[in-house]
């Protein structure tokens, strides 16, 4: 029964990408929120779709943590399922942080390129921050929220990734509150797994951590212990 549900889940997300991308190519001469809320129509499909095909529902934790205000979200890192909440369930919209290869990926990669995020190119070396930098602080000024995933990859549930000081380092340099991010999709979605469980996420909100009077490292020491330790809370039995 998994199988089948997966199967038909991924059928699903194929045949509506393809046309979701065509219609970004016409859409794309749109002012940008425009864009942005038409594109969102896709993550929200794929997100009806997991609670509808593969029984995968969430619930919310601290949301009244999120202030009506420029946050930079660093989130654990767990599954695509975040991916899509950030994108569709946040008061705000987001702008992600990624490798710039993603937009060679057909259809998906070229509706990505139109969202004007914070693609980066890692060929650059040190400069790959500053253009998060300059990006990041664009999105800002534009009212959407940074998301950045501090481990840099997906972690499975009950590991504990190095933490980056990179979105650390952006919310220092403009100055901005950082949002920590705990959740367990990955019980349910693990990476790159084919078969996905029914079940309930949690994803809880921590309270903003001003970045006022701290250098990277010691933002991000924070963010770090916010989410473990919300992580702790959420599947204590990961962490015997």
């Amino acid at each position: 029964m998994l199988f089948i549900r997966a199967l038909i889940f991924q059928i699903f997300l194929i045949s509506t990408v393809i046309p979701y991308a065509v219609a970004c190519m016409l859409w794309a001469p749109l002012p940008l929120n425009w864009r942005y809320r038409l594109t969102n129509g896709w993550p929200k499909m794929a997100l009806w779709a997991c609670k509808n095909i593969l029984g995968i529902n969430w619930q919310v934790k601290g949301i009244n943590n999120l202030p009506d205000k420029p946050v930079v979200i660093l989130s654990k890192h767990q599954s695509a399922w975040e991916t899509l909440f950030f994108q569709t369930m946040l008061p705000r919209y987001v702008c992600y942080v990624y490798k710039k290869e993603l937009h060679r990926i057909p259809f998906f990669g070229w509706g990505l390129a139109l969202l004007r995020m914070i693609p980066i190119d890692r060929s650059k070396g040190r400069d790959a921050f500053e253009q998060i930098v300059r990006q990041g602080q664009v999105c800002l000024d534009e009212g959407r929220w940074p998301v950045l995933f501090p481990e840099g990859t997906r972690v499975a549930p009950g590991k504990e990734g190095r933490y980056k000081l990179g979105g650390a380092r952006f919310a220092v340099r403009t100055n901005t509150p950082v949002i920590p991010v705990a959740h367990n999709a990955g019980e349910l979605w693990p990476r790159n797994a084919f078969i996905k469980k029914p079940g309930t996420i949690t994803i809880s909100f921590g309270p903003a951590i001003s970045p006022e009077g701290l250098n990277a490292e010691q933002l991000n020491n924070l963010t770090r212990d916010w989410i473990e330790a919300e992580m702790r809370r959420l599947n204590p039995e990961r962490y015997t």
